[in-house]
């Protein structure tokens, strides 16, 4: 199974961490973000990765060659940062069949492996993970529409009124179908070609489309205080999962 990880970043955001190093090489706990990451992907059983780099390429090239814990890593070059469905097309000539999506600037701890089983059982050209935020931070990411029997009818990148908080998390399975769908999709008003754009093609075309409630917790790296949040969270995490003296 072949994971694609966006990490073409500048992380203008998360400055001045970001001063120095690309967004994924940011460290959550000792760790950079792109690590957890691969630890992530490695422990649901991928075996290739496909790792889009751009801004300070070299960095990340250099710290993780050619393999991370003996699995193999492509790069491939986003040159300009155009949105992740610009993004993706970049490892459209390094991918052979359905693949995982995970972007590099989000720790997780929850039920990925859930999304590539629905995937496969229902045969869907798409599946993720999703999840409910407060309705004053929906804005921030790729939105839910549906309809009163909870069947995603729409899905759009950071609208100014969100129809719900109903929110994507940044991970993903897809069919090669993806790909048409990216070709596809025309600038938004921010001059960029947005995943949820390309989505929403496929769900227009009557494709199968899965969306899997998040069991667990993700944070989403965006901003200095996120990280010192990250931190908070996967302390308390490791004292649950400590055993009580």
């Amino acid at each position: 199974m072949q994971a694609v990880v966006l990490a073409a970043g500048k992380g203008t955001r998360l400055r001045p961490l970001t001063e120095d190093k690309p967004k994924v090489l940011v460290e959550v706990d000792g760790k950079p973000l792109i690590e957890d990451v691969f630890d992530n992907l490695l422990e649901i059983g991928v075996t290739e990765l496909v790792v889009v780099v751009g801004y300070q390429k070299e960095q990340i090239i250099e710290r993780y060659g050619d393999e991370y814990e003996d699995v193999p890593i492509t790069y491939t070059h986003q040159r300009e940062q155009l949105g992740l469905a610009h993004a993706i097309l970049q490892a459209e000539p390094h991918v052979d069949d359905d693949f995982v999506l995970m972007l590099g600037d989000n720790i997780f701890r929850a039920n990925l492996a859930d999304v590539i089983n629905r995937q496969r059982e229902d045969r869907a050209d798409a599946a993720f993970l999703v999840e409910e935020v407060p309705y004053e931070e929906a804005s921030r990411y790729g939105v839910l529409d549906t309809n009163e029997y909870g069947e995603i009818v729409e899905v759009m990148e950071k609208p100014d009124d969100p129809p719900s908080n109903l929110v994507m998390t940044g991970f993903y399975t897809f069919t090669p179908a993806i790909f048409h769908a990216c070709h596809l999709v025309q600038p938004s008003d921010r001059g960029e070609y947005e995943l949820p754009d390309a989505i929403d093609l496929l769900i227009q075309s009557g494709r199968t489309i899965d969306a899997i409630r998040m069991d667990g917790w993700r944070i989403d790296v965006g901003y200095p205080e996120d990280r010192e949040r990250a931190e908070g969270r996967l302390e308390q995490t490791l004292t649950e999962a400590s055993p009580a003296e």
